[in-house]
């Protein structure tokens, strides 16, 4: 392990101050990976898992780019959820502190005017695509003086269909901003849109150690309808059991499966989380379940996008995955940390091809096949294309697309490499 420190990477007293307040001292692989990059003002392209410490890694670097006396907003982070939006200003509020800057979220579920008055006098917004469009055709405040983007999980954000959003609100931010771009993947989509949004950028990958992933014990179940909510008790009933992670296809399902619950077990602590539920009523249910007040969270994908709870044993997918992709992000919240976990995936006889095809795809046939039905897990005749139009993920090499700038795009001319202030750092050409 790295003795390097935050202080030895350039970040600012104030800020070496305010961590070691909270008990952070030593950066994180991926902290010290890019934060001097983002410092001496490059374009970063960095390949992260969620819960590697991306947040601080943008997060440290951008709070000692931007100055107290600079015109506000200077600084945008764009994320595909308000759950996500709302764990980055919780994760940078106390570092903003002491710079003397303030930050402000922009998502739904919230009042327009309040949140607008706030935002206008932040140095930082970090913001979902479809609340900030809102905010800005109503002229609460203007991305003119905006210097630095960030886009956090730019890959859930395509997932989402949020692109055409997206292309809009970078053409108003100014072509010489210093952009800082984080997925899950590089390649495909992702980094067609990586390449279009930076220039010459540096790229870094970071990877969980295989010493420290967890493994994921996968079990498939064939029921009928009539049963279905009974053996999910069956299962949420086990001793083994921690917290868990249920993932429904419908907000209307989320809901009727939490009573379900409720009535037919008295072990059972459960919640539903899903984008009709306010935003308060999604954070409390959040914080409830990462208190342990409730050990299941029954879920939509979108609602789940950008959370990253710590100690999920079991992840069971009530509902079949819409594609191999959705497995991955929804069994890929179990199993962290270097710490085992379980995924458990429901499916009835009408969807028996579906589940195994994506079993098979995932190298899961013989778990699938163990499931004792007589169902094969056959392979994909073809492979599912996402929204954003790339082909599915998983399964292929995770490289470091997008590299380089667009062709036929001159190089921003650094001055001074050292400098941090905004005048010194490359030019952008149009």
């Amino acid at each position: 392990m790295s003795k390097q420190s935050f202080a030895d990477l350039g970040v600012s007293n104030a800020v070496v101050n305010s961590l070691r307040e909270r008990g952070i001292e030593a950066p994180f692989p991926i902290q010290r990976q890019v934060i001097e990059d983002i410092l001496e003002g490059d374009d970063v392209l960095v390949q992260s898992p969620t819960g590697s410490g991306k947040t601080l890694a943008f997060g440290v670097p951008l709070v000692d780019l931007v100055q107290a006396e600079d015109p506000r907003p200077t600084a945008l982070i764009l994320a595909p959820t308000r759950e996500l939006a709302s764990q980055i200003v919780d994760e940078m509020e106390a570092i903003c502190h002491a710079r003397a800057l303030r930050i402000a979220a922009v998502y739904g579920g919230v009042g327009l005017q309040q949140q607008a008055r706030r935002a206008a006098k932040s140095h930082i917004i970090v913001a979902c695509p479809g609340r900030l469009e809102d905010q800005l055709q109503r002229g609460a405040f203007d991305l003119k003086n905006v210097r630095y983007l960030v886009l956090d999980e730019a890959d859930r954000m395509l997932d989402m269909g949020f692109k055409p959003a997206v292309d809009r609100i970078v053409k108003q931010v100014d072509s010489s901003r210093q952009t800082l771009f984080f997925s899950a993947t590089l390649e495909g989509a992702a980094g067609k849109l990586a390449a279009a949004y930076t220039i010459d950028p540096k790229t870094h990958v970071n990877r969980t150690p295989k010493e420290k992933q967890g493994r994921i014990e996968h079990r498939f179940i064939h029921v009928s309808h009539d049963a279905k909510v009974e053996t999910l008790v069956g299962e949420l009933e086990s001793p083994n059991r921690g917290r868990t992670l249920v993932f429904v296809r419908t907000k209307h399902g989320a809901d009727r499966l939490v009573k379900k619950l409720s009535k037919r077990s008295k072990q059972v602590r459960a919640v539903a989380m899903h984008g009709n539920k306010s935003q308060n009523q999604r954070q409390r249910a959040l914080a409830d379940f990462e208190d342990g007040k409730v050990d299941t969270l029954v879920a939509t994908d979108v609602a789940a996008r950008g959370i990253d709870v710590a100690d999920v044993t079991h992840v069971i997918n009530f509902d079949i995955p819409e594609d191999q992709d959705t497995f991955v992000h929804r069994v890929g919240r179990t199993g962290r940390a270097g710490a085992d976990g379980v995924g458990v995936s429901f499916f009835m006889s009408d969807q028996a091809k579906e589940m195994g095809q994506i079993a098979h795809s995932l190298g899961l046939h013989k778990e699938f096949e163990a499931s004792g039905t007589g169902f094969r897990a056959e392979s994909h005749t073809r492979q599912k294309k996402n929204r954003s139009g790339g082909s599915s993920r998983q399964n292929r090499p995770q490289g470091q697309g997008g590299q380089g700038n667009r062709t036929g795009k001159p190089k921003r001319n650094r001055s001074n490499a050292s400098n941090r202030n905004r005048n010194s750092r490359r030019q952008r050409s149009r």
